[in-house]
């Protein structure tokens, strides 16, 4: 087990090596929407990465209806496996409209022999779901 300082310490390392082994600028919240953004996630159990919705009930509504008018796209020819969750529980006073692909083997940020396949996913990933974005944008923003 590790204490919070040396988890902290982990976290920092493996955000600092997957930038230096994958260096590139993500459009993560670039994407001149506001409250639409690419997220990547991992903790000690999972790692996923995340076209997340977070914005007033109303314009959420209208683009997560957007998103899934291009569900067959993005599954076709992108992301076979991504999963549309539309209130997905970030917190308890936070939930986002999100669709998203997680990796499906056992990956820790607690254990740095899974960091390669959870960077090699990570990058892979976001990838992919620019590669959507930059082709669909203009008829997925509203």
């Amino acid at each position: 087990m590790f204490s919070k300082n040396e988890a902290k310490l982990l976290r920092q390392e493996f955000w600092t090596s997957f930038g230096k082994s994958f260096p590139r600028e993500w459009i993560l919240y670039n994407t001149n929407v506001k409250g639409l953004s690419f997220k990547f996630y991992f903790d000690t159990k999972t790692a996923y990465v995340a076209l997340c919705m977070d914005m007033d009930p109303a314009k959420q509504q209208a683009y997560w209806e957007q998103l899934l008018s291009h569900k067959t796209i993005l599954e076709t020819d992108f992301l076979p496996e991504v999963q549309f969750e539309k209130n997905f529980e970030v917190s308890e006073d936070k939930i986002l409209s999100v669709a998203y692909v997680s990796i499906d083997c056992k990956v820790s940020i607690h254990n740095k022999s899974t960091w390669r396949i959870a960077m090699e996913f990570l990058n892979e990933t976001m990838l992919k779901f620019e590669a959507f974005y930059d082709i669909y944008e203009n008829t997925i923003k509203i």
